[in-house]
């Protein structure tokens, strides 16, 4: 990886496009620090140290913002309504006739999807900001701070408006930082930004496991994590680029004078077919019932129960619902994300089939074979990787929300996989101009 940057800074073009893009991770992270009007930021300040030891049920949202969600800045809402809406969209696409025609269309219908993200990017972002605004305004944004009701000393109508008007112009501005890269930087914007933001809440985070330790003055407790952490990651890079590769054949076929075909290829099938997407998902939805009691008046039983068992991440009904969900999701988002029958209509339009398959109906049950197959260890592995973390150094302080947990090593390394690919790729493509003129 790191001989990868050292030949693309050699590269003149190429040594542009990181600087460009390191230009607007800088820009990036300055507006992660701005305020928004309408917050007394010595009051926010107060609170973060009140409730350094855990973000509480808006960690997941805090982590993608890269820290700005709780300090109320102008990325606050970060990347994650633009996530939100790429999943909907997504799902979205396999209901929609509409939109699956968009989809096959190519460019244009991808551009026109993109389209409709953005929008309801902006509506999402319209909708967490009320939310975020009014949370912040009762105090429930930080629970045990004295001065929490004070955040927002002047809840006017038009203090509101303004606040939620702002939060929502920093999404689009982060929208359009994401697609700056993308087109003039090294690409994949918005997963670059998404892998910045995660990545600048670890330094604040490995300084609390060494100042909260006991032993040689918490220097072996860091030592032990930063240990844990780099295993986790080779296990997961190792996993990540582990895949099931199914031969193709493709038939030869005489056009004119002229044959074509008779080469052989494969589908590669991930073992992590899903991704990131199912530890997302279950989060979110375990997140449902604890927002819902926060804002639920009195002490009702269903309340309490609620508060006892589905808020904390070490309570063994937490564990087993998180890790049920995750299997759930995999399963989920692979079926509605690879569809077998449409790739063994592909192959057979072109004349290819699977050694010792029959071509059509018997190929798509192979496929969906094989995924169900190579599915159960993917989930299982999702579930381990979200689950070990927590369990592990929950003894050194940690929370539910520590860095080195399952969806920020996740997405991590696959975006550092993506981008030393990218890369790569485009310096290959520069050594073929060299050699072809």
């Amino acid at each position: 990886m790191l001989t990868a940057f050292a030949r693309a800074f050699k590269t003149p073009d190429l040594r542009k496009k990181l600087l460009f893009t390191l230009g607007i991770v800088v820009i990036y992270r300055l507006g992660a620090h701005v305020p928004i009007p309408g917050v007394d930021y010595s009051n926010v300040q107060t609170c973060m140290d009140v409730a350094k030891s855990g973000t509480g049920l808006f960690g997941l949202v805090n982590m993608f913002s890269g820290g700005a969600l709780l300090q109320i800045t102008v990325f606050a809402l970060g990347i994650m309504p633009y996530i939100t809406a790429s999943i909907i969209l997504q799902l979205l696409t396999v209901v929609i006739p509409r939109l699956e025609a968009l989809k096959k269309e190519g460019q244009a219908g991808t551009a026109k999807i993109t389209q409709y993200t953005r929008y309801l990017t902006v509506a999402l972002a319209i909708l967490q900001g009320t939310g975020l605004v009014a949370t912040a305004r009762t105090g429930a944004l930080f629970q045990g701070c004295p001065v929490a009701s004070q955040i927002v000393p002047d809840q006017s109508i038009f203090i509101t408006i303004t606040m939620v008007i702002t939060m929502t112009a920093g999404t689009c501005v982060m929208m359009w930082l994401g697609e700056l890269i993308t087109d003039r930087g090294i690409g994949n914007g918005m997963s670059i930004l998404m892998f910045i933001s995660i990545a600048a809440t670890f330094p604040s985070a490995l300084w609390a496991i060494k100042q909260g330790g006991s032993l040689a003055d918490g220097w072996i407790e860091f030592g032990t994590v930063i240990l844990v952490g780099l295993v986790m990651v080779g296990l997961v890079v190792f996993v990540e680029q582990a895949q099931r590769r199914i031969p193709v054949q493709y038939a030869k076929r005489m056009i004119g004078r002229r044959s074509y075909g008779g080469t052989s290829t494969y589908i590669p099938l991930k073992v992590n077919q899903a991704g990131v997407i199912p530890v997302i998902f279950a989060s979110s939805l375990l997140y449902i019932p604890a927002l819902v009691a926060q804002f639920a008046g009195g002490d009702s039983s269903w309340k309490l129960w609620i508060d006892d068992h589905l808020t904390k991440g070490n309570h063994p009904i937490y564990i087993v619902t998180y890790f049920l969900l995750i299997v759930f999701f995999a399963f989920f988002y692979v079926a509605i994300s690879f569809n077998p029958e449409e790739v063994a209509d592909n192959m057979k339009k072109y004349g290819g089939f699977i050694p010792g398959i029959r071509a059509g109906r018997p190929t798509a049950e192979y496929l969906s074979y094989v995924l169900n197959r190579i599915t159960w260890p993917g989930s299982l592995y999702l579930g381990l990787i979200a689950l070990v973390p927590t369990m592990a150094l929950v003894g050194f302080g940690a929370n539910q929300n520590f860095p080195f947990g399952g969806t920020s090593i996740l997405i991590i390394v696959g975006v550092g996989l993506e981008t030393v690919k990218q890369i790569e790729s485009q310096l290959q493509q520069r050594n073929y101009e060299g050699f072809l003129r």
